[in-house]
């Protein structure tokens, strides 16, 4: 039986957790995930996961934050007026935001403090920071 080996494409079942049990995605009431690794698609503790693996194995994954989303960066925190904002936005901690770079691409933030005059928006990624668990389950290698 064949083994999961660097630039096979593989479709892959998985639930995503935190390490205190909290799901943050799951495929399993969807297509499984079609990925070929080596192309930089998934974070690198993720493709490590799947290597060696065969057709319907399972298995549980935690992978350290700097093999997930690494570290949370404190240089993207910015504060912003509160009058540069939309006038229909009411900002909220936790609401995500949406802002456009200079180059016409989109970047999302999460409002991670609400004050009087301003708003501070974090653009770090939402798992940054943190250890991930995924159980894995290999459903083909094509």
């Amino acid at each position: 039986m064949s083994q999961v080996k660097e630039n096979d494409t593989v479709q892959v079942h998985y639930t995503g957790k935190l390490t205190d049990g909290q799901i943050f995605d799951s495929s399993l009431d969807r297509d499984p995930l079609e990925v070929t690794l080596g192309l930089g698609q998934l974070i690198p503790g993720f493709e490590h996961g799947l290597i060696d693996m065969k057709v319907n194995e399972k298995k549980t994954i935690t992978i350290n934050k700097e093999d997930a989303y690494g570290e949370i960066h404190d240089q993207l925190f910015q504060k912003v007026d509160r009058a540069n904002l939309p006038q229909e936005i009411e900002p909220q901690v936790g609401m995500g935001l949406v802002s456009q770079n200079p180059d016409g691409t989109e970047r999302q933030l999460r409002v991670s403090e609400v004050h009087d005059d301003h708003i501070v928006v974090d653009a770090n990624h939402p798992l940054a920071g943190k250890d991930l668990v995924f159980d894995l389950e290999l459903v083909a290698i094509k």
